[in-house]
């Protein structure tokens, strides 16, 4: 059952028939999914005890009325899935119900309202690929039986024995097809709606939020920048965020949350330039664009930091097409219809650090720096001699004071002072205006346009 009082049942009386006249099938006279609501939301709750959940013509009906008042009454949905997938005695008028849920499901996001699924097991065939896949957060419960096939049909029908773990909670949550994996989906579902603060753990070894000394140059600068135990960008959003509900993604370097600030609604992208390499790959910035879209579609802010040398350049991400995802990132940061923050908080590397900063306010931290390329790339390509380094350094003009001078960036951060850069933050989500972002950049370039 959903994890709050119901309010209401809706559509407790619908009933399907036998369009196919199967023999001997009769429709069961309680269905196998549950609709109404409760004070903060609308559900839609599988029930494999009643046909193995199996979806007919009046599962479909109901889930499909069922966004459809969640939407009338703006109101989130939560959909607790457990099925088996379409019902073989209704044939296509089964079938179909996979597109009629999924339009449904998609009017009810057009509506600009969140939406979360909690599947227990199994959550399987055709309610799996249609509107419980469509939801903006998922969770599964450990060890739930999570796929598009159950796994005997899969042996039955290929021949083929499924390997160790396949199909299962754990499997998907490792492939970033759920965000979580938990027993409980109560604190997951209140905290995604924002009704349970839920904080997002800090790092093993955490950041260090304190000051340190480097001398004041540009190399300095650049040095403190890439201290090993500086705070990176998801130790900020630790510190930051009451509350944190992950969407989850591959890449260890972007990570992305439905986040609480200063008691306000948010979704957060954050780097963590301490895992692997600092590098985000492709993977990466598909989870941002996702969560760049989840921002515009539910109206809500966007907060990124910035805090990497560089994508990452290796065959790999050449073949994934990190260039492709890089461009589709900042296109994502330029469309978004709501207001956007960024703060570069270490090192800012070139376009892949760029596109989370394309915001409406652009902040950096005191010793932070922001470069067209690192110094020791500047001094391989124009002195041949990475040596030389320090002294590009101070020609690209990559450190706080310079990019304020140059337009660049809009305010810089003094350090050491989380309660400043979270005041700055909030003036900031306060203060900007969508489409910012372009007219930061543009009045930068005119300086030094004929």
């Amino acid at each position: 059952m959903p994890p709050h009082q119901t309010q209401a049942e809706w559509d407790a009386d619908l009933r399907g028939g036998n369009p196919l006249g199967w023999p001997d099938y009769k429709p069961p006279d309680d269905e196998s999914v549950v609709a109404g609501r409760t004070e903060h939301y609308a559900f839609v709750e599988g029930r494999f005890d009643v046909m193995g959940g199996s979806m007919g013509a009046a599962h479909g009906e109901k889930v499909v009325r069922a966004y459809r008042r969640a939407a009338e009454q703006r109101l989130p949905m939560v959909v607790l899935p457990a099925s088996g997938g379409a019902r073989m005695q209704e044939g296509m008028v089964s079938l179909i119900q996979m597109a009629r849920t999924s339009s449904a499901a998609m009017a009810h996001a057009r509506a600009g309202l969140l939406s979360l699924a909690f599947m227990r097991s199994p959550t399987t065939g055709g309610v799996y690929a249609s509107y419980a896949s469509l939801a903006d957060l998922r969770a599964a419960e450990p060890g739930a039986t999570i796929g598009f096939a159950g796994p005997r049909v899969v042996e039955l029908t290929t021949g083929t024995r499924l390997p160790e773990g396949s199909h299962t909670a754990e499997s998907a949550y490792d492939n970033a097809l759920i965000d979580a994996v938990t027993a409980d989906g109560g604190p997951w579902i209140e905290a995604a709606l924002g009704l349970r603060d839920v904080p997002l753990a800090p790092r093993r070894f955490g950041g260090v939020f304190g000051e340190t000394t480097f001398d004041e140059s540009a190399w300095g600068q650049v040095q403190q920048a890439r201290l090993p135990f500086r705070a990176s960008g998801v130790d900020w959003a630790a510190r930051l965020c009451s509350s944190w509900t992950e969407l989850r993604g591959i890449d260890p370097v972007i990570r992305a949350g439905l986040a609480t600030i200063e008691g306000g609604r948010v979704v957060v992208v954050a780097m963590d330039r301490h895992a692997a390499d600092g590098r985000p790959r492709p993977e990466g910035y598909r989870l941002a664009q996702r969560a760049i879209a989840l921002a515009g579609r539910l109206s809500l802010p966007l907060l990124t930091f910035v805090d990497t040398p560089g994508a990452d350049p290796s065959a790999s991400s050449e073949a994934d097409g990190v260039a492709g995802e890089i461009a589709r990132t900042f296109g994502a940061m330029a469309d978004l219809p709501t207001t956007s923050v960024s703060v570069c908080v270490g090192e800012g590397g070139s376009g892949g650090a760029l596109a989370l900063g394309h915001a409406d306010r652009l902040l950096i931290q005191e010793h932070a720096v922001f470069s067209v390329i690192g110094p020791e790339g500047a001094a391989a390509i124009l002195a041949r001699d990475a040596a030389k380094a320090p002294e590009l350094a101070a020609l690209l003009k990559l450190t706080s004071a310079d990019l304020l001078h140059l337009g660049i960036v809009d305010g810089v951060v003094p350090e050491p002072d989380p309660a400043g850069l979270r005041l700055a933050i909030a003036s900031a989500l306060q203060e900007a205006t969508p489409g910012d972002r372009d007219r930061r950049i543009s009045r930068a370039t005119e300086r030094w346009v004929n």
